[in-house]
This record gives C-alpha cells, sequence and structure tokens, in this order.
C-alpha cells in the first residue's frame, strides 16, 4: 500500500522527467501533462494493461501467436486526447499548404473504398510500396522529413515512464495515419527495418485490429481472421514477439474519421544518413518498479466522490487482476495468402 510519503516519491520521479511544464499550445509546441503531482500519481495507478493468447500451430509448433501483444488503457486523458488530435490537425493544415519537408506530409488520391489515407511521417521517410525513383518497400536513408513534434516526444517520454514502453526501445520515428470512412490497412507484418517492440495509439474513434497468421480478404477494405480486438480510444497497442513477427494484422475499414499515431525505433543499419538523434529523447527511464501504484483499473463503484488522491492509490491497489480479453469469431475458415493478395497500402505515387 503506498504511503503519502512514497506517493510524493512517485510525483517527484515525474516531475524530474519533465513531465509537469504547463504551456500547451497548438502545432505541438509545450507539454501534455497539466496535472497536480497527486492527481499524476493517481493516473500512473489508472493504468490498464490486457495481454493476449491465441493458439495456433506454426511449423509443427503449438505456440500463443499473439505472445508479446499488450493492449494499455488510462495512458491518455480525454483532455489529453483532445490537445493530441488539434496537433495533428495543424500538421495536416501544415502538410497541404506545403510547409513540412516533401515526404512528410502524403494525402493520396483515393480511387476506390478501402484505397488512401493521410499519413504524416516524422523522424523517416518509410515507403510501403516501390517509389517513382526506385527505392524499395522500408526505411529510404537518403530521405529527409521533420522531426517528431514536442507534444508526441511527450507522449513517448510518457509511456516510457509509466512501463508501457522499455527504455531500451524508445521510438525515434513515427507515422500518422488519419482514416476517413472507409480507409483501412490491408494484412501486413511491419517491416523489419523497425525494431520491436512498437506501438500504436488510437484516436477519435473506436475501430477493430485483426491478427492470426491467416487472414481472409472479403473484399475491399473488407479483413477477417481468428482474433478480433477492439481498440479503445487512447489505448496504446504493444506489438512484439509473436504478436509483431508471427501473426498478421489488419485494420478492416473504419466505420467513420479515426487517427492512430505509430511509435517505432529505427534498426541502427537503416538510421537515414543525416538523421540527427533527439537529446529530449535520450536516457529516459520509467518509474521505479518498487513504487509503481497498480496497473489495474479503479472502479467508479470502488472510490468515493470525496475520496483524496492517496487513499485513490492505495484503493487501486487491491483491484484484482481483470480478465484476458480475447474476441474470436464464432466461425472462421482459414486460407492461405501470398503475397500478390494483399494490396499495396499506398500506391507508388507516394515517391
Amino acid at each position: 500500500m503506498a504511503s503519502n510519503r512514497s506517493l510524493d516519491r512517485v510525483a517527484e520521479e515525474l516531475k524530474s522527467l519533465s513531465l509537469h511544464s504547463r504551456g500547451v499550445g497548438r502545432g505541438g509546441g509545450g507539454e501534455i501533462l497539466t496535472v497536480e503531482k497527486e492527481d499524476e500519481a493517481a493516473r500512473f495507478a489508472d493504468v490498464r494493461k490486457k495481454e493476449f493468447k491465441r493458439l495456433e500451430r506454426v511449423r509443427g509448433r503449438l505456440i500463443n501467436i499473439l505472445d508479446g501483444l499488450e493492449l494499455h488503457t488510462g495512458v491518455f486523458s480525454a483532455a489529453e486526447q483532445r490537445k493530441i488530435v488539434d496537433c495533428i490537425y495543424d500538421y495536416q493544415e501544415k502538410g497541404r499548404k506545403g510547409r513540412l519537408r516533401e515526404r512528410t506530409y502524403s494525402e493520396p488520391r483515393k480511387w476506390m473504398r478501402g484505397k488512401g489515407r493521410v499519413t504524416i511521417q516524422f523522424g523517416c521517410c518509410y515507403n510501403y510500396a516501390v517509389d517513382s525513383n526506385g527505392n524499395p518497400p522500408g526505411i529510404v536513408r537518403d530521405e529527409e522529413v521533420d522531426p517528431i513534434p514536442p507534444l508526441l516526444k511527450q507522449m513517448i517520454k510518457r509511456m516510457v515512464a509509466w512501463h508501457v514502453l522499455p527504455p531500451t526501445c524508445i521510438p525515434n520515428s513515427c507515422i500518422v495515419n488519419i482514416y476517413d470512412k472507409d480507409d483501412c490497412i490491408p494484412p501486413h507484418i511491419d517491416h523489419h527495418d523497425f525494431v520491436r517492440p512498437f506501438c500504436t495509439v488510437s484516436f477519435l474513434s473506436e475501430c477493430n485490429i485483426v491478427f492470426g497468421t491467416e487472414l481472409k480478404i472479403i473484399g475491399p477494405g473488407d479483413f477477417s481472421g481468428p482474433v478480433t480486438i477492439p481498440l479503445p480510444l487512447g489505448s496504446v497497442l504493444i506489438l512484439n514477439g509473436n504478436g509483431a513477427d508471427v501473426a498478421k494484422h489488419s485494420v478492416p475499414a473504419v466505420p467513420t474519421r479515426r487517427i492512430s499515431i505509430t511509435f517505432r525505433k529505427m534498426d541502427d543499419s537503416k538510421i537515414p544518413y543525416k538523421f540527427v538523434p533527439d537529446p529530449d529523447l535520450q536516457n529516459l527511464r520509467p518509474l521505479p518498479r518498487q513504487q509503481q501504484p497498480s496497473s489495474l483499473p479503479l472502479q467508479e463503484d470502488q472510490l468515493s466522490q470525496n475520496a483524496q488522491p492517496s487513499q485513490k492509490v492505495q484503493q487501486a491497489q487491491k483491484v484484482q487482476q481483470a480478465p484476458k480479453v480475447l474476441r474470436t469469431p464464432a466461425q472462421w475458415r482459414p486460407v492461405q495468402l501470398t503475397e500478390d493478395d494483399f494490396p499495396p497500402l499506398s500506391s507508388s505515387s507516394r515517391g
């Protein structure tokens, strides 16, 4: 049970990570955490993690193809999500006006359902398909894009501090996807120019992500597989291990506008030639685990409206482990797909 003294120590650790500056402006400036130190520690206690399991036989062995997959909720508040979305829209406006580096912003022509979506790349330029210059899929080392904005760097600091991302794999690039209705991401495994783990954060609307070693293409933008996981607003999905490298994943056509931000660390041998490491993202560290309150959520009926922050932390530690969530369709017929079955994630016009 956390004492008032240990609560203060948690708050001091958060302050030392430069997460308490109050100047938040549009366009990506400033910090995102504006809560008092006691509430900050209570927020830390509210973070909840889910893990997933799906046994499939791969190369003759029965394994959990979702091992390493984690869903974290409670990391970003509704107010913080609104600030992040405002920041993304500001960058979209800059991209449309040509105020970003050429390959940072892309808004391809949409010619059918599920084709094309707005992307904003920070840190590195990644090719989804062979571009007009003949560069293959992967990081384009001789291309420069804009650096990660301050607000998105604060997201990285938050996730490292709260044990969502490991300090051994701090992202140095990210890609923003702005989905309109019916936009999607076809089945794929993320390119190994990016090391594991990586993560994606969801905004504006909930959608499903589908996993499986075999995914079925039903039609344009429609995919099915053995495991469907809903992504709540503000949730952080960590992909690692089998969940990143054995199971494919896809996002079927979304029913309404959605924004996702995927944070990834580049393989050292693939870093762009002119890339300069960001000093703000060096030597980040998580809060000491012995001072970390329970990562399970507080239920509303377990807390009185007059409870003090320290009481919330104590009650959070008493919450029992929540059951793991796994949604599996009742009927699903697997089909073996080849690379030709997967439409490109974007047209080659990105070059």
